[in-house]
């Protein structure tokens, strides 16, 4: 048995280490791909025929190229072969017209020099096919000292062969020796394949801009704006997806406005009862427990608006261009009327697209918030090219970290609660996190740098 688990021991041993080799191979191809779908869909058209092509190429090179040119050059060879042949058999033809007009048919201009005119060995080119084709095939079938010049972008390769008396200079076209075709092969590979690319690029782009329309549209209707130029475009499957998306936003929309005459109807109601109860304890006349009665209808008027408020949210506005600046410094001068010392600060373009009386109001419950339970007040704006984030900073008593979260929820009451309003209704709050998220943001608590609450509003612009 314990040879039996040491086996399995090390066995699982490696398939850990396989598994996080894996696992790290995995992010690290991750990190190198790109995120967005243009650039992948992109690279799932390039890399295939950068592949292709590149297979292509060197399958064409190395077997069609290389066999065409050493067929070429060997054809050539044993032409000037035959040429020193006939050299030798036929000495009596001492002007060499015959051997002249021999080698002209075979397209090639031969001519004589001295014997000792043969050039020194020059350097051999890094990559030149032509040279070493005819190098093998001139030492293969000629066996005698030669001298070649394929370098420079002439027509015309030179040949000199060391003979017994003299040395043979043979010039060739370039083109009987090499396979001249392949630039060509190339450059119409290049050429027709950039095309293509280009024709796929542009149409890969169309297809994803209702894509993109679509995401900004979700986008905006996740902020709480409109999106009035959006229909369904693109593929089909991208205009199901729109479609969905419209007939969503339909019934989100419905939903909330039946909820909103609903409430509308019941607003009515209890507001049409508590007119009768003033006018009722206008008529009884004056005594304390008249003004007492007074202070608790006043209360449940006042926890009836906030009720509807939180309950029909901010449906009906619609996001404008707000001045954030000028809102901060109202809810300053509003602070500084109840008796509180407040600063405001704001960094940045100060117009930002919210829907102003719903987001007023929310700041308006952070600021009356940190009012009931400070003396100082700190409000802070800042917005960049992503984010709109302001913040409300008080000398209060705070709240513990612990309950944080819990002073969200609706209608809580803490005995040290900072989320009660005025008449009670625990729910200032709760509407400041509601319009924060209507609008595709949030609202977070922590600890003051002046010793009380901070109140984070962060939404997106």
């Amino acid at each position: 048995m314990s040879t039996l688990d040491s086996g399995l021991t090390l066995i699982k041993n490696a398939s850990q280490r396989v598994s996080k080799a894996n696992g790290w191979m995995g992010n690290a191809f991750k990190s190198w791909m790109p995120t967005g779908l243009y650039a992948r869909a992109l690279l799932i058209m390039i890399v295939p025929m950068v592949i292709l092509q590149t297979v292509v190429a060197f399958v064409f090179m190395e077997r069609h190229w290389n066999t065409v040119t050493r067929r070429l050059s060997a054809a050539v060879v044993s032409d000037i072969a035959a040429l020193i042949d006939v050299y030798k058999i036929y000495p009596q033809d001492k002007d060499r017209a015959q051997l002249r007009g021999i080698a002209q048919k075979l397209q090639l201009v031969v001519d004589f020099l001295p014997a000792g005119d043969m050039p020194p060995p020059g350097p051999k080119p890094f990559f030149s096919l032509l040279d070493q084709t005819l190098s093998v095939q001139l030492g293969r079938q000629i066996s005698r000292p030669f001298w070649i010049d394929t370098v420079g972008k002439s027509n015309l390769v030179e040949i000199r062969v060391q003979l017994d008396d003299s040395v043979m200079r043979i010039f060739a076209q370039r083109s009987a020796a090499y396979a001249s075709n392949s630039e060509i092969f190339i450059f119409w590979m290049l050429g027709t394949s950039t095309i293509l690319l280009i024709v796929a690029v542009l149409f890969l782009r169309n297809q994803i801009k209702p894509i993109l329309r679509l995401a900004d549209a979700a986008e905006s209707f996740g902020k709480g704006r409109e999106a009035p130029n959006f229909r369904p475009r693109g593929a089909r499957e991208v205009r199901r997806a729109a479609q969905a998306f419209i007939e969503m936003k339909a019934r989100v929309e419905r939903s909330i406005e039946q909820r909103t005459a609903m409430l509308a109807g019941v607003s009515h109601d209890l507001r049409t009862i508590l007119t009768r109860f003033k006018l009722e304890l206008a008529l009884i006349g004056e005594g304390p427990e008249i003004d007492a009665m007074r202070k608790d209808v006043d209360e449940m008027s006042m926890m009836l608006e906030d009720y509807l408020a939180f309950a029909r949210g901010d449906s009906g506005e619609v996001a404008q261009p707000t001045d954030m600046a000028m809102a901060l410094e109202e809810l300053r001068s509003d602070a500084e009327r109840h008796g509180h010392t407040a600063t405001v600060a704001f960094h940045g373009l100060p117009v930002v697209t919210v829907k102003p009386a719903s987001f007023k109001r929310c700041l308006a419950n952070l600021v009356s918030n940190a009012a009931r339970h400070a003396n100082t007040i700190s409000i802070t704006g800042h917005r960049d090219h992503r984010y709109l984030n302001i913040t409300v900073d008080d000398d209060g008593p705070g709240i513990p970290a612990n309950m944080r979260e819990e002073v969200f929820k609706p209608f809580l009451r803490l005995d040290d609660a900072r989320n009660q309003d005025e008449g009670g209704s625990g729910l200032g709050l709760a509407i400041a996190r509601d319009i924060a998220r209507s609008h595709g943001g949030d609202i977070m608590l922590s600890e003051s740098p002046m010793g009380g609450l901070r109140a984070a509003v962060r939404v997106p612009v």
